[in-house]
C-alpha cells in the first residue's frame, strides 16, 4: 500500500474481517470453561464487524466476531447463555469492576 492508500471495505460493509471458525471455537472455549457467561452484542460499525463480548460471573471477558446479531442469538440458543443487546443494556458492573482490578494489578507490577 503507497502512502495514500486506502483500505477497502469488504462484503460486510466493514475495514474489518468477517467472523470464522476460530472465533466460534474461542467464543465456546469460553463458555464451557467459565461459569454464568452472558453475551452481550455489540453492532457493527464502519470499522468493525458485529462482534459479541461474553462475560462471566467474575467479569472475565472476551469479545470475537460473529456473523451478525442473528449470529449471537444463535451461539446463545446453542450453549444457554442469555443474550443482551449492549446498546439497549450496556455492560455489567461487574466487567467494570474486572478492568478496575486489573489495571490496578498492572500498576503494583510497574
Amino acid at each position: 500500500m503507497g502512502w495514500f492508500g486506502r483500505k477497502k471495505k469488504n462484503e460486510n460493509g466493514t475495514l474489518d474481517r468477517a467472523s470464522d471458525n476460530a472465533d466460534q471455537r474461542h467464543l465456546t472455549e469460553f463458555i464451557k470453561t467459565r461459569t454464568g457467561v452472558e453475551a452481550y452484542i455489540e453492532p457493527r460499525t464502519n470499522v468493525t464487524a458485529t462482534t459479541v463480548m461474553l462475560i462471566a460471573h467474575d467479569g472475565e471477558w472476551t469479545r470475537r466476531r460473529v456473523e451478525g446479531p442473528e449470529g449471537a442469538f444463535a451461539l446463545g440458543r446453542k450453549h444457554n447463555v442469555p443474550v443482551y443487546e449492549v446498546a439497549k443494556t450496556g455492560y455489567p458492573q461487574r466487567k467494570r469492576d474486572f478492568d478496575a482490578r486489573r489495571k490496578l494489578e498492572r500498576q503494583r507490577r510497574s
